[in-house]
C-alpha cells in the first residue's frame, strides 16, 4: 500500500472531525479529551483546530491512502517557544499500524523536517501517557530520551505524562 503525507489545509475541518473521533475511540489515554467531549464542539470549534495547525508556527500533518484519499494517521507540530517544537496528535488507524507499512516513520520525517527546516527547531519535544509502551518503545527506537519532566495525565491525576526529547542536528 502506497501512502503519501499531506498537510491539512483549512477546508479539510470536517475531515479532522471525523480523524479525531476515531482517534478518541481508538486511544482513549493518548488524548487529552474525551470522545463525548469532542462530539459535544460545534463547526467552529472544528474549523478553528483547522485554522491552528495552519497558523505561523504549526503545522498539521496526515497520511493518506487510496483515492479519493483516506487519513490513516495524524501528527501536529507547533513552537511554543523559539527552538522548541512539540509533536502532538500523533495516530495511525490500527489496520495501518507497524514498522513494515511505514506510516508512523513517514509521519514522524515529515514533522522532523517542518520542524527543522520551517519552524527552525533545535529540538522537539513530546510527553507520552506512561502506560503507552508501544509509543514509548516507537519514540525511543527513533532517538528520542526522556528529560526525566512529568506531569499528571490531565483525564486522570494518578496517571502521569512523561516527556521525552530529541535533539536535532
Amino acid at each position: 500500500m502506497t501512502y503519501r503525507i499531506e498537510r491539512i489545509g483549512l477546508e479539510d475541518w470536517e475531515r479532522l472531525r471525523e480523524v479525531r473521533l476515531a482517534q478518541l475511540l481508538d486511544a482513549p489515554d493518548a488524548f487529552l479529551e474525551t470522545h463525548e467531549m469532542a462530539l459535544a464542539h460545534d463547526d467552529a470549534e472544528w474549523k478553528d483546530r483547522a485554522r491552528r495547525v495552519n497558523d505561523p508556527g504549526s503545522v498539521g500533518l496526515v497520511a493518506v491512502t487510496g483515492t479519493p484519499g483516506e487519513w490513516v494517521g495524524t501528527m501536529v507540530g507547533f513552537t511554543p517557544a523559539p527552538g522548541t517544537a512539540l509533536l502532538l496528535g500523533v495516530w495511525v488507524a490500527p489496520e495501518h499500524r507497524g514498522r513494515g507499512r511505514g506510516v508512523t516513520d513517514a509521519l514522524l520525517d515529515a514533522v522532523l523536517d517542518w520542524a527543522r527546516d520551517e519552524a527552525g527547531a533545535q529540538r522537539v519535544v513530546l510527553t507520552v501517557h506512561e502506560g503507552n509502551a508501544r509509543a514509548i518503545a516507537y519514540y525511543r527506537r527513533r532517538g528520542f530520551a526522556f528529560t526525566g519532566g512529568e506531569k499528571p495525565y490531565a483525564l486522570d491525576p494518578a496517571a502521569r505524562e512523561l516527556e521525552m526529547v530529541l535533539p536535532l542536528a
